[in-house]
């Protein structure tokens, strides 16, 4: 069934994806937990990063930079690391900005509302890989 509320067309999308209020712009700025996060917090895979989270770069010419982040730059849709910076042609250092989705986080600055919302994405009605559904999960009856 087709919902007519939601585009497909690439178009409207696009500007709903650039003229995006604050708010719906800290989810689109998420990057993936590293592997040993993800053991740590199952069925989380990613999360809206935050300033003083430390990532890795996993993509890109700073591949393997690891540090913190310094600012999360929501309307220029990048972030800025800590050891991560140039010197301009008259001597100022300059951060070098870095797309989220380029990043790794591999550790979390945890308070009170992002432990809730790892425990609402944890507690998520999906299975864990390599199990399937059965009649009982989905909650069919059994029909004569």
């Amino acid at each position: 069934m087709k919902n007519h509320e939601i585009s497909s067309s690439r178009r409207k999308n696009r500007k709903a994806h650039f003229s995006a209020p604050s708010h719906i712009r800290r989810r689109l700025l998420s990057a993936h937990l590293s592997k040993d996060l993800r053991s740590k917090h199952p069925r989380v895979r990613s999360l809206p990063i935050r300033k003083d989270d430390e990532v890795t770069v996993v993509r890109g010419t700073h591949k393997g930079l690891k540090g913190k982040i310094i600012q999360s730059y929501r309307r220029r849709w990048y972030i800025h690391i800590e050891k991560l910076s140039k010197t301009k042609a008259n001597g100022a250092p300059y951060h070098v900005p870095i797309n989220p989705s380029n990043c790794v986080l591999t550790k979390l600055k945890l308070g009170r509302d992002r432990e809730d919302l790892i425990k609402r994405k944890s507690a998520g009605s999906g299975k864990g890989k390599g199990e399937k559904y059965t009649g009982k999960d989905v909650g069919m009856k059994s029909v004569d």
